[in-house]
C-alpha cells in the first residue's frame, strides 16, 4: 500500500486547488522541487503529480518544474495533465517519468492508450476523475455523460498499470475519501486503484491497513500533508501503508 504526496502545478508553483476550481488556489511552495525532495526526506516512496494548466490547455505547460523535480530526487514520478499523444508519452518517459497518466485522452481516444500500453508496459496509469458518477475531462472543466465504471472496464486486459481515480467533489475540501465509490471501482476491475480527492486527516489513513482496504494500490493525500493535518512519519509507519 503506497501513501502517494501529491505535487499540482501551476505557472511552476506548487499549488492546491479547491474542487478543482483553477481561481481557488492556494500556493504552497515556489519551488516544486524544493517540495518534491522534502517529500523524499521525509520518506516517501512515490510522488503523484499534475500540470494543472496542461490539462486545460492539452498540453505540457509546467515541463520546466517537472525536469527540475526528475533531476532533484532520486524516488518515482507519476505525471498526469495535458499528456493526449504517443510521442509525448514517449518524451516523458524517456525524461525519468515511472508512469504517465492518460484523463481526457483515455476517454476520448481509448485506442492510444491500449496502444501506449503495448509499447509502454507498466508506465501507462488511466486518470478517472468524477463529478456526481460522471467522468470528467479537460481540467474537469467538462463533464461527460460517461459513467465511472464503464470507462473502467473498458481498458481491463489492456496492460493499464494503475487507475487513479478522484472523487471532484471532495477534492482539496478535506472533507475525506469517497472510499465506498473507491472500493466499488476497485472491486470491479482487476486493474489496481489508487484513491484521490479529499483525504483529511489520519483517520483516511488507517482504514488502509485493513485488509479490506488491501485491495487498492494507495491513495493520494494533497492538502491535508500540506496544511499539517497528517502525521508523516505516523502515516508511513502504518501496516501495509508505506510499500
Amino acid at each position: 500500500m503506497i501513501l502517494f504526496p501529491a505535487i499540482d502545478l501551476k505557472e511552476g508553483k506548487c499549488v492546491r486547488l479547491k474542487l478543482g476550481d483553477m481561481e481557488q488556489a492556494t500556493i504552497f511552495n515556489d519551488s516544486p522541487a524544493a517540495q518534491a525532495k522534502e517529500f523524499e526526506e521525509q520518506g516517501f516512496k512515490f510522488l503523484h503529480m499534475v500540470d494543472l494548466n496542461g490539462a486545460f490547455a492539452g498540453q505540457s505547460i509546467n515541463g520546466l518544474a517537472v525536469e527540475k523535480i526528475l533531476k532533484t530526487i532520486n524516488f518515482p514520478v507519476q505525471l498526469g495533465g495535458g499528456i493526449r499523444d504517443l510521442k509525448q508519452i514517449e518524451s516523458w518517459l524517456e525524461k525519468g517519468l515511472a508512469r504517465v497518466i492518460l484523463g481526457t485522452v483515455a476517454l476520448r481516444n481509448p485506442d492510444l492508450v491500449k496502444q501506449a500500453c503495448k509499447w509502454f508496459p507498466g508506465k501507462i496509469a488511466v486518470g478517472i476523475d468524477a463529478r456526481g458518477g460522471k467522468v470528467a475531462i479537460e481540467g474537469w472543466a467538462q463533464t461527460s455523460e460517461i459513467d465511472v465504471l464503464d470507462m473502467a472496464k473498458n481498458f481491463e486486459g489492456a496492460g493499464v498499470a494503475t487507475i487513479i481515480y478522484t472523487d471532484i467533489d471532495r477534492d482539496g475540501v478535506l472533507s475525506g475519501i469517497n472510499w465506498s465509490s473507491t472500493l466499488a471501482l476497485a472491486k470491479a476491475v482487476s486493474i489496481p486503484v489508487i484513491a484521490s480527492g479529499g483525504l483529511a486527516s489520519m483517520k483516511d489513513i488507517e482504514p488502509l491497513a485493513s485488509p479490506e482496504y488491501q485491495i487498492l494500490e494507495g491513495a493520494i493525500s494533497g492538502r491535508a500533508l500540506y496544511d499539517g493535518r497528517i502525521d508523516v512519519a505516523q502515516a508511513l509507519a502504518l501496516r501495509g501503508a508505506d510499500k
